[in-house]
């Protein structure tokens, strides 16, 4: 790799200005992650960055698999850069990520899209310097769809797209083959990082004062098997937890099939890890969850909520929630419903089941009719206001951590996240932004919390 960064440098070191590249990481915070590793290559090659695609030398999409819509979505984008290119015939096009590594995507890509340059897939990053030095020097299109590999490139300096709050991996890829799900096809098997990596990543990362590190991971309490002695997540937890420095932990996504008593017992007794958990639902019915090939029930997923709610009553969680699922009945819908009323989960990211080419879901034929799945969706959202609404004013009168990340629309309000992972706005004369304070809670409204700044 270093040999052809050096090469680059020399190609680019003959212009009169440096290049610059624009990035756009699609997805999730994975995806985001890999981005920053991008960048930090392509600026060791000599490129700066750009957030103006218009002024940019080197484009670069960095895709999302998950949704056929998000697919289609990024066509359009590519479309839309054909006249760009016409103009700027040196521009340098590139696609990589979960969409690159499928091969059926690069063969239209290639056919269809001839202003491609460059198309890598998600094992492909050390390979980024050969396959940039090869649209430079031969002017060709360069293509890396390695099928897999176990290797974690461990050396690559990210640039970050914050400066509070940053995401650290800590294992790549995916076991579980829940049967509506691309990512383990694009993303390959389960690989851990080594715990010292992880942990020296993040004390480089308190030094520089980040407040809030986010653990990565496509199932993050799976981390740890993979390693010739292995450490388990809660261990991990533990280490982080003893690293000096003012930050906080998050992590996503941990899976219900894996969360133990003990898992909840570190995140309870460890001060730096927000108390806070999004665990997945997907379905309140055990038909569906096995249809969807989740591996655990309805009174599995209840059992490590009863238990943390034991610990601390009012425990925050939020979940993902999927509508619809091929030949779902309003009876098995029913069954969610009641899961959230017994949760009483703070947020809910909720999808109408989106049919995913490549998957077994795809294969079911679905008996379930469209206008039932967005009626359902209506009383789910309905269902989920009334539980917000009641639920956050369990914290009027409470004083919460929050770190605030941007202004609101109200001048001189700025909007933060607590512990709880629950929006709140306070107001101040001047800028908090990257700031924790501790934030007295005044009103709770179904979507967010306001209170006053107390310090």
């Amino acid at each position: 790799m270093t040999d052809y960064k050096n090469k680059v440098q020399k190609i680019l070191s003959l212009r009169e200005t440096p290049p610059l590249c624009y990035l756009h990481s699609f997805g999730c915070q994975q995806n985001v992650s890999d981005g920053e590793k991008i960048l930090g290559l392509l600026t060791e090659m000599g490129y700066g960055v750009t957030s103006d695609m218009f002024s940019a030398d080197m484009i670069i999409y960095n895709t999302c698999a998950v949704r056929e819509n998000a697919e289609l979505k990024i066509y359009g984008l590519i479309g839309n850069l054909k006249h760009l290119k016409e103009q700027k015939p040196d521009l340098i096009i590139g696609i990589c990520g979960c969409m690159a590594q499928q091969e059926q995507v690069v063969e239209k890509i290639k056919k269809t899209y001839k202003q491609v340059d460059l198309i890598f897939g998600t094992f492909a990053l050390n390979e980024l310097p050969r396959l940039v030095y090869d649209v430079l020097s031969e002017r060709k299109t360069a293509v890396d769809i390695t099928e897999y590999s176990a290797e974690i490139p461990e050396n690559i300096k990210a640039v970050r797209s914050g400066s509070f709050k940053a995401g650290v991996p800590v294992m790549y890829g995916c076991n579980n083959f829940c049967s509506y799900c691309i990512v383990p096809y694009v993303r390959g098997r389960e690989r851990s990082r080594e715990p010292q990596a992880i942990l020296d990543e993040i004390r480089e990362l308190s030094k520089a004062g980040y407040k809030e590190i986010m653990l990565l991971g496509q199932n993050v309490n799976s981390y740890g098997k993979t390693l010739e002695k292995p450490v388990n997540f809660s261990e991990l937890l533990r280490r982080i937890n003893e690293i000096d420095g003012d930050f906080k932990i998050r992590f996503m996504s941990p899976h219900p099939k894996d969360a133990t008593k003990e898992f909840i017992d570190t995140i309870v007794e460890c001060d730096k890890i927000c108390k806070h958990l999004h665990l997945p639902l997907q379905s309140g019915s055990n038909r569906i969850l096995e249809a969807m090939n989740r591996r655990y029930t309805v009174e599995k997923y209840m059992e490590i909520v009863d238990y943390a709610r034991s610990r601390i009553p009012d425990f925050s969680f939020s979940t993902d929630i999927i509508v619809g699922f091929p030949n779902e009945t309003y009876e098995d819908f029913k069954g969610t419903l009641d899961v959230m009323r017994r949760v009483k989960y703070d947020n809910i990211f909720s999808f109408i089941y989106s049919k995913r080419t490549g998957t077994k879901a795809a294969l079911i034929d679905d008996k379930t009719s469209d206008e039932d799945k967005g009626k359902w969706m209506r009383e789910l959202l309905e269902v989920q206001r009334e539980i917000s609404t009641e639920f956050f004013k369990r914290f009027e009168g409470r004083i919460l951590d929050v770190l605030f990340e941007a202004e609101s629309k109200n001048v001189g309000w700025y909007n933060g996240k607590s512990d709880e992972f629950i929006i709140v706005e306070a107001k101040s004369d001047v800028n908090i932004i990257g700031q924790r304070k501790k934030v007295k809670i005044t009103k709770a409204f179904n979507w967010a919390l306001q209170g006053e700044i107390i310090n």
